[in-house]
């Protein structure tokens, strides 16, 4: 069908280059006429509400920097007494020699020293713990004053170039949301987060994580306790990989077993023990060893399996046992906290001591490998002991570990939300409709933007207005509105909250051109890569979740005429199925496309001024059609033109 304008009539017959090449895209049918209305501009908030998080900040950093000072001067201190005890005890091993004094007086010093490296360790553990907390709190201010972009967790291994909206907004990378957001220590909290980022979710499950960010939001000590526990080792370990003691136990050890090897046990230590002093023969010891042999080696296949599950997991133990340790000791009571804290529990006992009793066994599993423990460990079956303890403990509380580590990855998630939730304090929760499809804000800002650069807009989607149609000249601020827009949706859909005065929107998926870029690995050219994305958002505005997309510069790979019918094909098709969305571009006559009912489109702008030869903008959008256009006046402030030639 076609559409007329004041100026022109387009029929949307499809042309033959674009309809060779993307036939499903351009199939677009019949929709009710929707009208339209404009949409207004925002002043941007004040930047003052940040001074809370800012002082706090300051003073608790200034806190440990005393706790630091003081620390290393007690280090300092300590290290001068051990080199004065030094000092003594060489004076008594000289005067001990000579036989002045018994050798016995070297026992003082070296109880004296004992207890400084005791002491000192303390003190340089203290030291290194206020220094941590010394680098959290600077990072929060560097978030505050805009300095963060590549001091923190990029997510950069979750990076998928072809994901609807990932790489369009920033969600991943240097400078990027997550690496705004992410607070987590343990690789399932970053997996939980980056998982959020990537996929909407329903009004139900978004309302319950925003109420558990909110009662996390003032708890700046659980947020300190978990970064300085996990910074020493969140780096280098993988709690994640102790799925390994979820798998089930191929022959669960009875305790007719257990009761039986350790029965072997004491009879061999016994007969050693009897042989040593002379009761029994050497050939009734060794008749003891050869029988605990042969089950030593009948159960050595329950001993390559064991270590085989648990080697090199001791520091990964370490961190759950910590991170859990933490959580349990903190009063959690929104209903997905309470749940998290449900599913945390096993046999009516804290996970963290469960995990630390795993950590124990582990230990001394390992201490096998001590050389001077050897003799012993081969004597007693010690392998084959704490195989079947460790088997016991994964019978037991195997099945839990998964659900362990799911909850502490949404409970480390759901506080990197908070950090954030507590940084930017005028930040609104949106509102979540679930009987209309509505993207509708108020003094809209972009979340990766300085509070001092960050220009408001109202953008209003739903109802009457499907689709806005952004012109405007260059770097006037219509790709930045695509993403604030993108941006605030996925961070609304998330659980958190959102860079903006209000927002109320329904459940969406986000699909964004962007950054569509060509690919030498994959024959793909720009032009064909945003029309595969336009493949995919077609896809997806067919599915169960309505889209909100946002295509910047439409099909700009192309002549103006296929431009035209393809673009206007693209929007009419994509609103025909219930999405909504914005649209930039420099092709005025696509503005026409705001004529048709049947798309439901309003035309806004950005504009610019020159003021004493420079290039000015204000970054507000206005209704209407843009009437101006700046690339000739940027290329002769470049130097590229002048007067109409070239340089």
């Amino acid at each position: 069908m076609g559409f007329d304008t004041s100026s022109a009539t387009y029929t949307a017959t499809h042309s033959a280059s674009l309809a060779n090449v993307m036939p499903a895209i351009l199939r677009h049918e019949g929709a009710n006429p929707l009208a339209s209305h404009g949409s207004l501009t925002y002043a941007g908030r004040m930047p003052e509400l940040q001074t809370a998080p800012r002082a706090e900040y300051r003073r608790r950093a200034d806190h440990h920097r005393e706790r630091a000072a003081v620390a290393g001067r007690r280090e300092e201190a300590i290290s001068r007494i051990r080199l004065g005890v030094a000092v003594v005890a060489a004076v008594l091993v000289a005067l001990a020699f000579v036989g002045r004094v018994s050798p016995w007086w070297l026992l003082a010093p070296a109880a004296a020293f004992a207890a400084l490296l005791v002491g000192h360790a303390r003190v340089r553990r203290r030291r290194r713990q206020a220094e941590r907390g010394i680098a959290f709190h600077e990072r929060g201010l560097a978030r505050l004053d805009g300095r963060w972009a590549g001091t923190g967790r990029t997510g950069a291994r979750f990076v998928d170039p072809h994901h609807p909206y990932a790489d369009d907004l920033d969600v991943f990378g240097e400078g990027s949301l997550y690496e705004l957001l992410c607070g987590a220590r343990t690789t399932m909290g970053e997996e939980t987060l980056a998982a959020w980022l990537l996929a909407p979710a329903d009004p139900p499950t978004v309302r319950a994580r925003q109420a558990a960010v909110q009662e996390l939001t003032p708890r700046l000590d659980l947020r300190e306790d978990l970064a300085v526990l996990g910074e020493a080792v969140a780096a280098t370990v993988r709690p994640d990989s102790l799925t390994s003691l979820a798998t089930p136990v191929t022959r669960p050890p009875g305790t007719g077993l257990r009761l039986g090897a350790a029965a072997l046990t004491a009879a061999t230590v016994g007969a050693i023990a009897l042989w040593s002093i002379g009761w029994i023969p050497l050939i009734g010891a060794l008749a003891a060893l050869a029988v605990q042999g042969l089950v030593h080696w009948r159960l050595g296949t329950r001993v390559h399996d064991t270590d085989r599950a648990v080697a090199g997991h001791g520091p990964d133990l370490d961190l759950l046992a910590a991170v859990l340790e933490r959580f349990e000791r903190e009063p959690l009571t929104s209903p997905l906290l309470a749940a998290l804290r449900g599913t945390l529990m096993t046999e009516g006992r804290r996970p963290s001591e469960v995990v630390a009793r795993l950590r124990r066994l582990v230990d001394l599993f390992d201490s096998r490998r001590n050389e001077f423990f050897k003799p012993v460990a081969l004597a007693t079956m010690w392998d084959v002991h704490c195989a079947l303890a460790i088997e016991t403990w994964r019978v037991r509380h195997g099945a839990a570990v998964a659900g362990w580590l799911a909850a502490v990855g949404q409970l480390e998630a759901l506080g990197s939300l908070a950090g954030f939730a507590y940084e930017h304090p005028a930040d609104v929760y949106p509102e979540l409709d679930e009987a209309e499809i509505r993207f509708e804000a108020q003094g809209i800002g972009h979340p990766l933007m300085a509070e001092a650069r960050c220009v408001r807009n109202d953008v209003a989607l739903g109802g009457a207005t499907r689709v806005l149609i952004v012109s405007g000249s260059n770097m006037s601020g219509k790709s930045t509105l695509l993403r604030a827009v993108g941006t605030n949706a996925v961070l609304a859909l998330a659980g958190a909250p959102v860079r903006a005065a209000r927002l109320r929107l329904s459940h969406l998926s986000v699909g964004a051109t962007l950054r569509i870029r060509d690919s030498l690995q994959e024959g793909t050219s720009r032009f064909y890569a945003e029309l595969i994305r336009l493949r995919d958002l077609v896809r997806i505005a067919d599915g169960p979740i309505p889209l909100l997309f946002l295509l910047d510069e439409i099909l700009h790979g192309t002549n103006s005429h296929d431009r035209r019918l393809g673009a206007a094909a693209v929007v009419s098709g994509l609103v025909q199925r219930g999405a909504i969305g914005l649209v930039t571009t420099h092709d005025l006559a696509l503005s026409e496309v705001a004529n048709d009912p049947v798309v439901g489109a309003t035309n806004v702008h950005f504009e610019d001024r020159l003021d004493d030869g420079a290039m000015v903008f204000d970054y507000r959008m206005r209704p209407g059609v843009v009437q101006t256009s700046n690339a000739l006046a940027l290329m002769r402030t470049l130097g590229l033109l002048r007067d109409g030639t070239p340089a």
